[in-house]
């Protein structure tokens, strides 16, 4: 693919192709996904930011590495994946937070571990996910606000939290400075 397309682009025509190369429809896909057949067709043009757990979503459904979603070339590991110290996979699919895939050489992983990076912003800016799955968020550094719904829970380094992706969540780093995270998908 063309550099001049960027990432989002990329990952948006992988998204369609992949559809389209298993027969399923966008409507069938949104119901598999539990996002709206709209957004389907929105993340496949890439005219709204594609949360990386639908992407997860769609690779499962469709029996593809999310891998190859995110890169277009597959993941051949088995047996275990080492990725050394800043060396995970970026993932240049949101501008809200910088992920960093970190079992992108394992194929067809159970779940999807990544390093989180998510910058200090105002309340005003929070943008609300939700999709299917459940997260697990272990904290790295800094503190991180999670609002879950009509609740705010503030994290510090070493505190940990497991939720139903379904409730709306929205993050933001606190105190002037970014929040990392371990966030493992499932």
């Amino acid at each position: 693919m063309s550099k001049e397309i960027g990432p989002v682009k990329e990952i948006a025509m992988r998204l369609r192709g992949l559809r389209e190369a298993t027969g399923l429809t966008a409507e069938a896909v949104a119901q598999a996904t539990g996002v709206s057949p709209q957004d389907v067709v929105d993340y496949e043009t890439g005219s709204k930011e594609i949360p990386v757990s639908y992407l997860y979503e769609v690779a499962k459904v469709c029996g593809a590495d999310l891998t190859a979603l995110l890169t277009g070339d597959d993941a051949h590991l088995q047996a275990y994946s080492l990725v050394r110290d800043g060396q995970g996979l970026n993932v240049d699919r949101r501008k809200a937070y910088k992920y960093q895939a970190l079992a992108y050489r394992f194929h067809k992983p159970h779940m999807e571990p990544f390093l989180v990076t998510v910058p200090p912003k105002q309340e005003s800016e929070l943008e609300f996910n939700r999709h299917l799955g459940e997260e697990f968020i272990y904290m790295l550094r800094g503190r991180l606000e999670v609002r879950l719904g009509d609740d705010v829970v503030t994290l510090s380094p070493h505190d940990s939290l497991y939720i139903s992706s379904r409730t709306p969540h929205a993050m933001r780093g606190l105190d002037n400075e970014p929040a990392e995270f371990l966030d493992v998908i499932i």
